[in-house]
């Protein structure tokens, strides 16, 4: 059986991967695919595109204003799997997760919507706020048709999860849906950058979760904004997720997203 991008990237890099957070529709409704471009030409390992939602919870300041913009632009999941496709018809090769809350997701069809992502050529979902698979059967429905699509949804932990259900996450990461890994959070808080390194606390956390010798893959969100998050992410994980700074590079550079990918880049010392 061929293996899909994710299993792909896995099987030939194991660490020190980045993965680079947008929200869809924004700066402009229209900047999606040409972001999309320029983080894959710029050697991006991972793309999670975000699709805006009225109520995220998990974001910070930054990615809300961001989602409350793209959303005035006009973008709907529609527009953003078209957008999505787009960019695959343009020759981008990298994985891409779609990062949503759950209710638009439901709003939309669960069934249908993991259809049309993997039509689309989405790798995986992330959903912040959709409980763990055996928590509801309404819950279960979107579990069960992303695998019916063979779309892995990426489970997060918190330094608030617990190790059996850490452990249940992982089982699921390994068995289940291949190219499947393990979203860690940094911080039991919402997105956002940071000046210095990470605390001794969340090292602590990185040191158990290392301690447990999980299986899946797994990668540190939440704070990943300079050289010393990016290398503490990168020492204790499989790869980092970066997701405020880039939006703000954006911000900086809404006509040109070569220009806000390089400030990235630089920012983050790569």
């Amino acid at each position: 059986m061929k293996m899909n991008r994710l299993q792909s990237l896995f099987g030939r890099k194991n660490n020190k991967l980045t993965s680079v957070y947008l929200t869809a529709g924004y700066p402009h409704l229209d900047s999606t695919v040409n972001i999309i471009t320029a983080l894959a030409d710029a050697g991006t390992d991972m793309i999670e595109l975000g699709l805006p939602f009225s109520d995220p919870m998990a974001d910070g300041p930054t990615i809300q204003n961001s989602s409350t913009q793209a959303l005035r632009n006009g973008m709907t999941p529609r527009i953003m799997l078209k957008q999505a496709a787009r960019a695959r018809e343009n020759g981008v090769e990298v994985p891409i997760i779609l990062m949503s809350y759950l209710n638009p997701l439901m709003q939309y069809g669960v069934e249908q919507l993991c259809a049309d992502c993997k039509e689309s050529g989405i790798d995986g979902l992330i959903v912040p706020d959709l409980p763990y698979a055996s928590e509801g059967a309404r819950d279960k429905s979107l579990h069960e048709a992303a695998q019916t699509a063979g779309l892995p949804v990426i489970s997060m932990i918190t330094p608030e999860t617990s190790s059996e259900r850490i452990r249940l996450i992982d089982d699921a990461a390994v068995h289940g849906t291949p190219g499947s890994f393990i979203y860690m959070v940094s911080d039991a808080a919402t997105t956002g950058t940071r000046n210095d390194g990470f605390g001794e606390r969340q090292l602590e956390y990185f040191r158990r979760i290392n301690r447990m010798d999980l299986s899946a893959p797994r990668l540190i969100g939440f704070g990943v904004s300079n050289p010393d998050t990016l290398r503490q992410a990168w020492e204790y994980s499989n790869g980092a997720i970066i997701g405020s700074l880039f939006i703000k590079m954006l911000a900086k550079y809404p006509d040109s997203p070569q220009l806000a990918v390089e400030a990235l880049f630089t920012q983050l010392g790569l």
